[in-house]
C-alpha cells in the first residue's frame, strides 16, 4: 500500500500543487488515508501557487492559497512510497539525485501514455486543460492502487 505519495513538477507552483490538492481531495472523499505532498525539481522555494492555479482549483472548490513551493530533497525521496512526476525528464533527475528511487518514480500520466505539460506563464484555459489531465491521471492511479474508482 502507498501511504506516502510525493508529486513533483518543475517549480512546485503550478502542476504539482494542483495535483497534490486534487489527490488529497479525492482520497478524502473516498475515505482513504494516505499522505500526499509536493515538491519541485527547480522549486521557487517559498513562493505561493501560481494565481491561475489557485483560480482553476477554486472553481473545483479547493483552496491552495496556503501552498508554498518546496525543493525536492533526498530525504523526501527516501520517505516516499510513490513519486509521481509530470514529465519523464523529471523522473531522470530524481534517479540522478538518488538511485535508490528506482521503481518508485513514475509519470503521473503513465496509464494514459501522456505527460502533463507545464502551463506556467500561460492562460487560464491552459491551466484548466492541465487540471483535466491531472484529474484523469489521478483517477487511473487510484483505480490501480486502491481499486476504488471506476476507470475512465
Amino acid at each position: 500500500m502507498f501511504e506516502n505519495i510525493l508529486i513533483v513538477c518543475t517549480g512546485n507552483i503550478c502542476r504539482s500543487p494542483m495535483a497534490e490538492a486534487w489527490f488529497k481531495h479525492t482520497l478524502a472523499v473516498q475515505g482513504i488515508n494516505a499522505k500526499v505532498s509536493s515538491a519541485g525539481i527547480a522549486a521557487l522555494s517559498g513562493y505561493p501557487a501560481d494565481p491561475l492555479a489557485k483560480e482553476v482549483m477554486l472553481k473545483k472548490a479547493i483552496d491552495i492559497s496556503n501552498h508554498r513551493a518546496r525543493q525536492i530533497t533526498p530525504k523526501m525521496v527516501l520517505s516516499s512510497d510513490l513519486i509521481l512526476v509530470m514529465e519523464s525528464w523529471q523522473q531522470q533527475k530524481i534517479h540522478d539525485m538518488l538511485s535508490a528511487s528506482c521503481g518508485r518514480v513514475h509519470c503521473l500520466g503513465k496509464w494514459g501514455g501522456y505527460e502533463i505539460p507545464d502551463p506556467y506563464k500561460s492562460t487560464l484555459s491552459k491551466f484548466a486543460t492541465v487540471l483535466e489531465l491531472i484529474e484523469l491521471a489521478i483517477k487511473e492511479w487510484q483505480c490501480r492502487i486502491w481499486q476504488t474508482t471506476e476507470k475512465r
